[in-house]
């Protein structure tokens, strides 16, 4: 189907930029040691970090739900001059070096952070444990899901809106059974996109978390260190976390039902 604005060469750099995104995906696939493939992925160490970072994830993409759309809510609803700078905040995890971002919550959750050093007097640890990893992962994704769901939320019509608080609805039952049901798949996109985030993080995860066996060491950290003893259990586990990504974006990403 042709379109008025699709000129015949954007297809030139649209399938160069498609083959760089694939090519390399393509490239793991091939080095993968088929043979040994499921004795690589089900070693007791690949277990427990798969296992590690999908509670972790999962837990991370809750919390990100919990906090990020009361905050998309809050940034679609303001035209303040203080929304465009909370917005500011919001995005900065997006372009902060994820090394950065470990060092910054250790500095502030650590033992010698100025929060986690008070934490510490109530017996509260945080840095080093699974929940620094959830935590980590929480900071680097979030953003995904308040940007996402931000964006549909400035798209719907406010009239619908107005219209149930115009017939006496609470705004908790406009916001629940109007606005939301209405950007649903941007709130599912949002979701997928901070699950799929929160599940290869890496920099942030192992600064602030560090690398304890079947505590803090999740799949991105394993296929890390797998990377200078035995190269093979690192690509298939890299497939193995490439393979997992793709089936949750498959599980919402469907042919007339796409969220995107």
């Amino acid at each position: 189907m042709k379109h008025p604005d699709v000129p015949v060469w954007v297809l030139v750099p649209a399938v160069l930029g498609l083959a760089l995104l694939v090519l390399p995906v393509t490239g793991l696939v091939v080095r993968v040691d088929w043979q040994d493939f499921v004795s690589l992925v089900t070693t007791e160490e690949s277990r427990a970090a798969l296992w590690l970072s999908l509670r972790t994830a999962a837990t991370s993409t809750a919390l990100c739900l919990v906090l990020g759309v009361p905050l998309a809510l809050v940034l679609a609803r303001s035209s303040a001059r203080w929304a465009s700078v909370v917005r500011a905040l919001v995005l900065l995890p997006l372009v902060l070096p994820p090394v950065v971002g470990g060092i910054a919550l250790l500095a502030t959750f650590g033992r010698r952070g100025w929060l986690g050093q008070h934490l510490e007097a109530f017996g509260i640890e945080i840095a080093f444990t699974t929940l620094a990893v959830v935590l980590a992962q929480t900071f680097v994704s979030l953003p995904f899901l308040v940007v996402t769901l931000e964006g549909a939320l400035r798209a719907v019509d406010p009239g619908y809106a107005d219209v149930a608080a115009t017939l006496g609805a609470a705004p908790t039952r406009v916001l629940v059974r109007v606005s939301l049901p209405l950007v649903a798949p941007g709130l599912i996109a949002g979701t997928v996109l901070s699950f799929a985030r929160a599940l290869g993080e890496f920099g942030a995860t192992v600064t602030f978390a560090g690398s304890l066996q079947g505590v803090t060491r999740a799949l991105p950290t394993e296929i890390y260190l797998q990377r200078e003893v035995d190269p093979d259990a690192a690509i298939a586990l890299s497939f193995l976390l490439v393979a997992v990504a793709l089936a949750v974006i498959a599980l919402v990403h469907r042919p007339g039902r796409s969220p995107w």
